[in-house]
């Protein structure tokens, strides 16, 4: 994972941290020992400090890949923290399920874009966590290790630490976080299965993405939770995270998400259906290793209005 380097104040005395590579390191690349000395960072992390001149190897700025053999004198000054732009602190109400000096999971709603871009500048979950703390300034993204869909509601974790994020990363490219969706789909599915197939950015509409050959792993298990007529109640847990997984894998297998019009056709036949605004998917439950403690921890939360609302009509019309 690309890491931006700019996060941690480099203007206090105390902020310059000198280190001596011990003996049993001999032999490592300077990135893979300074990695193990200092795990709270990531290796891509390090590398991009070194290589703008963040870190010396005995006064010099080092090719991060140079070997070291025990003695050397390292030379760690993090850069100071970016000028905010688009990323500004904004009074924006947040459902808060879980808070520590570490973390906070947050329950997103309905519209709410988690990361600023094109388009939405303002108005986003950064712009609102960085007022409910702006000691997350100092952390990449304001502390943001993984997305969901605007349209998407339900749980996300915000590492409040560089530590905490690093840790967190881990456990994501691990595939150790647990990951649960509710998801509405088109059509009668009888039995769970598992879908393994890459995805990638669509080769001609560039906006979304698709499964591809020469995409990025990706593994989304379902189960069957509920039969409707014309559609079916499914419980998602993701193994990967890749951008738009869910509706992309469900879309591919043949039974796109009710109200997902940019991965299936609007249209369903059915009134009640066709009525439902946006993607059916809400991520209900959110497991992980605190990355201080090691504990393991996990939280849930209900389906927002719309969606409980839309699966009453849908038993009322089967009964």
């Amino acid at each position: 994972m690309n890491e931006r380097a700019d996060y941690i104040p480099a203007d206090e005395p105390d902020s310059l941290e000198a280190l001596t590579i011990p003996d049993e390191l001999a032999g490592l690349r300077l990135d893979q020992a300074l990695a193990r000395l200092r795990p709270e960072h990531s290796r891509s992390r390090l590398q991009s400090w070194m290589r703008d001149g963040y870190v010396l190897l005995d006064g010099n700025a080092p090719d991060p890949k140079r070997k070291v053999w025990g003695g050397e004198c390292v030379e760690i000054a993090p850069p100071p923290a970016p000028e905010l732009g688009a990323e500004q602190p904004e009074d924006i109400p947040l459902d808060i399920v879980f808070e520590d000096a570490h973390l906070l999971v947050i329950n997103k709603p309905v519209g709410l874009v988690v990361h600023p871009g094109s388009g939405n500048w303002s108005g986003t979950l950064l712009n609102a966590l960085l007022h409910h703390d702006p000691a997350l300034a100092a952390v990449p993204r304001a502390g943001i290790v993984h997305r969901l869909d605007k349209d998407t509601s339900g749980l996300l974790v915000v590492a409040r630490t560089l530590a905490a994020q690093t840790e967190l990363v881990r456990q994501l490219q691990a595939r150790t976080v647990k990951r649960h969706y509710w998801a509405l789909v088109k059509g009668e599915l009888t039995a769970g299965a598992s879908v393994d197939a890459p995805i990638g950015r669509h080769p001609s509409l560039r906006t979304r993405m698709a499964v591809v050959g020469n995409g990025r792993p990706a593994v989304t298990h379902y189960l069957v939770r509920e039969r409707f007529a014309r559609c079916t109640l499914v419980e998602c847990r993701l193994e990967t995270g890749r951008t738009h997984q869910i509706r992309v894998h469900m879309a591919h297998v043949g039974h796109a998400l009710v109200g997902d019009a940019v991965y299936g056709q609007r249209r369903t036949g059915s009134a009640l259906l066709d009525s439902f605004a946006r993607q059916a998917l809400h991520a209900f439950r959110l497991g992980l290793r605190h990355p201080q403690s090691g504990d393991d921890m996990a939280w849930e939360c209900p389906m927002p209005a719309d969606f409980a609302m839309l699966l009453q009509a849908l038993r009322e019309e089967l009964a």
